[in-house]
């Protein structure tokens, strides 16, 4: 089946692809939902809002330093290498994440779509500015943003807020224009970007779904392969550099 959807893929002109929490539990990405240690009090919901760095941004910016050490120490795997070699094959490629740990752009993925931001970037509270050159944040004397003054939080979309409009519109629009689509390591269950796989099947577009698991789209897909990304991918790109034959 492989070999099937590699010749399809070949002769695509626009393919998108989106990520989830799956591919980045293949470099050992922690879920931050454990129980060990002072965090383990705490749920990411009670942490992760606006309400809760208004009133404590202190303890806030503790627990995103933590999540960002953590994060080092992780590498990018051979399914966000795979996915860094896709653009070279099409006239238009997009890479849509729902990841906020940057290890496509590790693995030398550029214009990545962001849908929750990343955790290794910045932005003032007030006004939005992104500051991509503070790496450490000192929780006792949090920086602020040279043009209005805000505090400095971290650069992604926390608990009741809206993803950035830019990156959602602009994932959309790539999702219906394309020939191909993959959905790689995402439960399918949070939206908006669930919606992304069957906004490309409107537009006729061919849905493959690599998961370990089932998810809500499993049965509307073209191809689903029970594999990791890590894995299938890397085969894939093979397939793509090297045709088993002239289809």
């Amino acid at each position: 089946m492989l070999e099937e959807v590699a010749r399809l893929v070949r002769k695509a002109r626009r393919v998108a692809v989106l990520t989830g929490a799956g591919i980045s539990a293949e470099s050992g990405v922690p879920t931050f939902r454990g129980k060990e240690g002072l965090w383990g009090k705490f749920r990411p919901e009670e942490l992760a809002t606006m309400d809760a760095f208004l009133a404590n941004p202190k303890i806030v910016w503790e627990w995103y330093n933590w999540r960002r050490k953590l994060i080092g120490e992780v590498k990018p795997n051979p399914g966000h290498y795979a996915i860094a070699k896709l653009p070279k094959y099409f006239e238009d490629f997009t890479l849509i994440t729902q990841n906020v740990d940057g290890l496509h752009r590790q693995a030398g993925s550029e214009d990545v779509l962001e849908l929750h931001g990343n955790i290794q970037q910045n932005k003032c509270v007030k006004c939005g500015q992104v500051y991509q050159e503070m790496k450490e944040i000192d929780p006792e004397n949090i920086p602020k943003c040279k043009s209005c003054g805000g505090k400095i939080r971290p650069d992604v979309v926390w608990f009741g807020e809206l993803l950035p409009e830019r990156v959602i519109s602009l994932a959309f629009e790539k999702s219906e224009q394309a020939d191909v689509f993959f959905s790689v390591g995402t439960s399918a269950l949070v939206h908006p970007a669930a919606s992304l796989p069957m906004a490309a099947r409107r537009n006729q577009a061919t849905i493959i779904e690599i998961n370990t698991d089932r998810t809500p789209i499993s049965d509307l897909v073209d191809y689903h392969f029970s594999a990791r990304s890590g894995e299938l991918l890397p085969s894939l790109i093979d397939l793509l550099e090297n045709p088993t034959d002239a289809g």
